[in-house]
């Protein structure tokens, strides 16, 4: 297919592969999530992480407590070419879509109120020393965490509210909270169940297991890889970890042991960089692996009505979520792009926390709308999708990347509307391929008697996601009121590459 002239704009996409030999760190967080240590909270957790290392085989173990989790992959990783923004948004969006699924299962009779979302970020470890000091450092943040939130809540209990429960334990050491469990509510800290206190490590190991029993009914046993989650007293010490062979082999073994780690020294490998000041910031998702997510659930080709209104309810959703910083998205297909203004500080402009964010809350969305658009088709395995955040010094560049991705649109979408024609007169996949090789569009939708332009105009030209009416909304701030602009948001399905849309909405790109 012929390239525009607005190709160009892919020059400014930054790669942001992490070199070998480092071993590559998932981390990531809940936005928000109340309440963090209940106990089926961390079950669920628990079991999104299983369904990681199930999923993507690079991923060799994790480790998480309360509303965070670490996965590490195997040193010999290729996974989407370590590219950091990739690794960490597909890994996160995968993860808050397992979450959704699987929230049912944990709490049953409480709905899940609204779209949860994780934030994270790529940690290289230069070493297996490297990654043996991160990882007592998280069990050590585990359990002191684990001790303050046991205190808090059961203030709360008693009747304070939560900052006053901070107020009242704030600059207790670990002694102080000890004790303050067993005197003042006569719990001793040692008995709280290992999940709470240690976290859960989650492994890929060889397991026997009995495959069937001989006439005579002795068992017949064979080895065979299966993930389990554990809680260790020391996730970091050489015994633990020199004796799960799967460690071993992908990641290597630990020589010394440590009992002290400075934050500073983990927190130096996070590859964290902050976008460009002053810059348009375009945070493009795309989803993984669609074309084959859009057969298993029938997609109607070439162009389903339900899955792009769907992915529309998904875009709309984000810019109400980030109404102040994200002005503008467009989408197409299974991807969507939005566009952040040049004066946000949106997450300090971290690079890998927008990204992963952003992602997350989309894929939330998506997994939790899916029946009310196709109520008559169960969503079979979770989505997900992956990201990356590219800047744009001037409104002229941003404003040909989004003719880019129109005429994109416009391409692909002649392009399937000939394919799946030639399909369903009875040519080949291969067949259609080949005849579309090397021939003018144009001319083949005439020779199929292709009424183009009367095709949905969504279709043609994509989704425009803003706000129409800019309002002035009063908020409160500490030094009296203040007034911001926020309107409603809507889709339209508009030409995006000539002027008049942006003349007739001057506040959109307005600097």
């Amino acid at each position: 297919m012929a390239n525009s002239k607005y190709e160009y704009v892919k020059c400014f996409e930054v790669e942001d592969e992490v070199m070998f030999p480092n071993i590559i760190l998932v981390w990531i967080n809940a936005c928000s999530l109340h309440k963090p240590y209940d106990l089926n909270t961390l079950k669920l957790m628990n079991s999104c992480a299983v369904e990681i290392l199930e999923e993507y085989a690079d991923v060799v173990l994790a480790y998480g407590f309360s509303d965070e989790y670490t996965f590490v992959l195997k040193k010999t990783s290729k996974f989407y070419e370590r590219r950091a923004s990739k690794v960490l948004s597909i890994i996160t969006s995968f993860f808050s879509s397992v979450f959704v699924r699987k929230w049912g299962e944990f709490f049953p009779h409480k709905e899940l109120q609204s779209p949860p979302s994780f934030h994270g970020r790529v940690i290289p470890c230069a070493s297996t020393e490297a990654l043996q000091a991160y990882l007592l450092w998280r069990q050590n943040i585990c359990h002191l965490s684990n001790q303050h939130e046991q205190c808090l809540w059961r203030l709360v209990e008693r009747g304070m509210n939560e900052k006053e429960a901070w107020d009242f334990i704030k600059g207790f050491d670990k002694s102080d909270l000890n004790n303050l469990l067993f005197d003042e509510f006569n719990v001793n800290y040692n008995t709280l169940e290992p999940i709470y206190r240690q976290g859960s490590f989650v492994l890929k190991t060889v397991v026997e297991d009995v495959v069937k029993y001989t006439d005579n009914g002795a068992p017949i046993k064979r080895h065979k890889r299966k993930i389990i989650p554990v809680h260790s007293k020391k996730i970091a010490g050489k015994r633990f970890w020199n004796e799960h062979i799967v460690l071993l082999k992908e990641l290597g073994g630990f020589i010394e042991e440590i009992n002290n780690v400075t934050p500073e020294y983990v927190r130096s490998f996070e590859f964290d960089s902050k976008l460009m000041p002053s810059t348009w910031i375009v945070v493009r998702i795309d989803g993984c692996h669609f074309h084959r997510f859009s057969e298993v659930h029938e997609f109607v080709k070439p162009n389903d009505d339900r899955a792009l209104n769907l992915m529309n309810l998904c875009a709309v959703a984000v810019l109400e979520k980030l109404w102040e910083d994200i002005v503008f998205a467009y989408g197409v297909s299974d991807e969507y792009s939005f566009i952040i203004k040049k004066t946000s500080n949106l997450y300090q402009r971290r690079a890998n926390k927008m990204v992963s964010a952003i992602v997350s809350f989309f894929t939330s969305t998506y997994v939790m709308r899916w029946n009310e658009f196709f109520p008559q088709s169960e969503l079979k395995y979770p989505p997900s999708f992956d990201g990356r955040a590219v800047c744009y010094p001037s409104t002229e560049i941003l404003r040909d990347y989004l003719s880019w991705r129109q005429v994109d649109c416009h391409i692909n979408n002649q392009y399937n509307s000939c394919f799946w024609k030639l399909v369903a007169s009875g040519k080949s996949k291969r067949e259609a391929q080949n005849s579309l090789k090397g021939g003018q569009l144009q001319k083949k939708i005439e020779e199929l008697a292709i009424d183009y332009n009367k095709l949905p105009v969504m279709f043609r030209q994509g989704s425009s996601v803003y706000r129409d009416k800019v309002d002035t909304v009063p908020t409160h701030e500490e030094n009296g009121n203040s007034f911001e602009s926020k309107g409603k948001v809507i889709v339209e399905h508009v030409d995006i590459i000539g002027p008049t849309f942006w003349l007739e909405h001057l506040n959109i790109l307005d600097e």
